[in-house]
């Protein structure tokens, strides 16, 4: 591949001192993180800004940077350690963004839809054999901190009757806790992994930087927009759901909440652009946003993935702008 990135690009790459602060952060999360899913926090971001380095500048021979984590996993883990996995699934899409780099670089929904080897992994996940032994560690996590919450409360001398019903209250949220957390798991380490991927997005713009490379590309909000394909991913989920196949329905929920809350964000990225090309302040609309999710947000995130889904067809953003009317 030829490197011809635009240098018309804005220089505005984190500093030095961002990027420090962001790999301290990392480095003292993966501190609090028990286990050997620690170990992601800095090997999933590392290995994305390499990935989308290598991908940018070699093209497809790029694809070495995943063999290689590929190869690494396998050697020190093992092919059945499943927190491993996600390092080199993680490097897929970060070489995908690398290759994507030339002209004006991928829109925000293009970058979204890069993280597709991430949401697979997420979907599969429950089939996993290392499944419920994964899910137990969480839950038995989370029952610990309910009781040193329950602890640290009748040490401040709560009354006696508020005590119990603060016990009564978190046992029953350990019950629900119990039937939904096999379900909505993989959604939560997937937008774990996004998080992750979006960092070492950030740190190959600091090395990009120190490489005299031009700018890695910067997108608008308000020209989010996924592929139509995402459309299938979210009928599959619904099928899978509605599909008299319980053993699915972790699958089917992950599908499903991840591509309705990428058409969510679609669907505020057309009003965004809209409001915009009518004069109206972004300031305004992010804080009438803000407002209407306060209030209502179930209707809001409804509303927001009807726009979005309605945006595959329509194009929102393609019509002209409505005239203003004259003066009376």
């Amino acid at each position: 591949m030829t490197f011809t990135a635009s240098l018309g690009r804005s220089r505005t790459a984190p500093s030095w001192v961002r990027s420090g602060l962001l790999l301290a952060l990392l480095a003292l999360l993966a501190v609090q993180t028990p286990g050997r899913w620690a170990a992601l926090w800095i090997a999933v971001p590392l290995v994305v800004a390499a990935s989308l380095l290598a991908g940018w500048r070699f093209g497809a021979r790029g694809v070495a940077v995943p063999i290689v984590a590929f190869v690494a996993v396998i050697a020190v883990a093992g092919p059945m350690a499943g927190w491993a996995w996600w390092i080199p699934v993680a490097s897929l899409s970060g070489l995908w963004m690398g290759l994507r780099e030339e002209g004006d670089g991928p829109s925000l929904g293009d970058r979204a839809w890069m993280l597709l080897p991430v949401l697979l992994l997420a979907a599969a996940l429950p089939w996993v054999m290392s499944y419920p032994s994964l899910v137990g560690s969480v839950e038995r996590q989370l029952a610990a901190g309910d009781s040193q919450l329950a602890e640290l409360t009748r040490q401040f001398g709560t009354a006696a009757d508020q005590q119990k019903l603060l016990e009564a209250t978190l046992a029953e949220q350990g019950k629900l806790r119990g039937q939904v957390l096999p379900i909505v798991l993989p959604s939560a380490i997937f937008v774990w992994m996004m998080a992750l991927v979006m960092a070492g997005r950030s740190l190959g713009t600091r090395f990009a930087e120190v490489l005299r490379w031009p700018p890695v590309s910067r997108a608008s909000v308000a020209r989010w927009r996924l592929p139509d394909g995402a459309i299938w991913l979210l009928l599959l989920g619904l099928a899978l759901l509605l599909a008299p196949l319980p053993r699915w329905s972790a699958t089917g929920w992950t599908l499903l909440l991840n591509i309705a809350l990428g058409f969510g964000v679609q669907g505020i990225a057309v009003v965004e652009s809209l409001l915009l090309t009518r004069g109206v302040p972004l300031t305004v609309i992010v804080i009438t946003l803000l407002f209407m999710s306060t209030i209502a947000l179930p209707a809001f995130a409804v509303a927001a993935v009807a726009v979005g889904l309605s945006d595959i067809w329509l194009d929102f953003r393609k019509l002209e702008p409505a005239p203003q009317a004259e003066d009376s």
